[in-house]
């Protein structure tokens, strides 16, 4: 019945190259839902990682209370807006974003300094890494006999990682603080223990879905083409565009690093694909650009706060790695404590059990 009601809306609506109606218009709802789903994912994430962070540091703690700051309605209307978005932008326009952002991402990785990481990438990639699965989907599942049903079981799955992540930073920015006091919360204190381990985790993760996600943009733009000669036209241009992008805004952000250079270089990304588009592309692309441009400024607005706190880590000099400091060994009257100096009581007057001391390694 779902279908049919789908099937008749498509009769009297008109026909899109990017967007399938019928059928094809609940798969791409579906895939669109997915990539909101992982986008939520690594917002919570990255929320609980700085949150903790900032608890540890008491210069922070007015960052600490605005992450803290929740608003359910907005987080859900978030998702839904995020949705509707990857429902609307074709996989053409998609597999674009994604492939200029791994290019980005790459360069970014490769001019930074040894053992330097940086923070902001983990936000910047929230309208690519939706934009990256739902290209994968596509790819995955084109030609599958019960695709609906697979993507249907894909929704399941991502909205119970969603869910999960967000009743974790809910509980953690109401009862952490207290229960890795009174040590009696399991939660907390697993988060106490490997909330470190986050970065590492995110960093795979996002490593493994670019990884595919460009194999099935590669594929899917390549399926447009029906000589080589056109793919020659398309990707020579696209390759020379997204180089000299690339090279103009690190250099802009190494000189200006600040939190509206950000939304400056989202604007300056997309008026060249734009320009790229209305050259070798569709009228429908050139449609989604601007869908695309309205989604990533909704991505950089939601995490503003975030953004500005990674940005500060990025940019702020690092302490040396106390790994790397030649530990000197104490002589033997060093060794032993002084009658004059008095003891501190285990289980009193100590550090809070959250506060975790914080070196140049933990950093996103």
């Amino acid at each position: 019945m779902l279908w049919g009601f789908f099937s008749y809306l498509g009769s009297w609506l008109p026909g899109s190259p990017s967007l399938a109606w019928g059928s094809g218009l609940l798969d791409s709802l579906l895939q669109g839902l997915v990539g909101a789903c992982a986008v939520s994912v690594l917002c919570s994430l990255v929320k609980i990682y700085l949150y903790i962070q900032c608890l540890n540091d008491p210069d922070q703690q007015e960052q600490k209370e605005a992450i803290r700051t929740q608003r359910p309605l907005l987080d859900q209307l978030h998702l839904w807006v995020l949705t509707g978005v990857f429902t609307v932008v074709g996989h053409r326009v998609a597999a674009l974003v994604v492939l200029e952002f791994t290019l980005r991402a790459v360069s970014t990785l490769l001019s930074l300094n040894k053992g330097a990481r940086s923070s902001q990438l983990y936000l910047l990639c929230q309208f690519s890494l939706g934009c990256g699965v739902s290209c994968s989907l596509s790819f995955l599942q084109e030609g599958a006999p019960h695709r609906t049903c697979n993507l249907l079981l894909s929704v399941g799955l991502a909205a119970l990682l969603a869910r999960c992540a967000q009743r974790l930073a809910s509980h953690l920015f109401a009862m952490y603080e207290l229960h890795s006091r009174e040590r009696y919360c399991g939660v907390c204190l697993s988060l106490l223990t490997a909330w470190h381990g986050i970065p590492r985790l995110l960093s795979n993760a996002l490593k493994a879905a670019f990884l595919v996600a460009d194999l099935a943009a590669v594929a899917l733009i390549n399926q447009d083409f029906l000589t080589t000669s056109e793919a020659v036209r398309f990707w020579t241009p696209l390759t020379i565009c997204y180089t000299l992008l690339v090279i103009y805004m690190q250099e802009e952000q190494r000189q200006n690093p600040t939190q509206q250079m950000a939304y400056q270089t989202v604007f300056v990304r997309m008026g060249g694909l734009l320009i790229l588009l209305m050259t070798v592309g569709r009228w429908v692309d050139i449609v989604n650009v601007f869908v695309s441009l309205v989604g990533e400024v909704w991505c950089l607005a939601r995490v503003r706060v975030m953004l500005e706190i990674c940005r500060k880590q990025d940019y702020s000099p690092r302490s040396p790695d106390p790994a790397s400091v030649p530990r000197q060994h104490p002589s033997p009257r060093e060794d032993r404590p002084s009658k004059s100096q008095p003891t501190a009581a285990s289980g009193s007057g100590g550090e809070e059990p959250w506060k975790a001391p914080v070196s140049s390694r933990d950093c996103p």
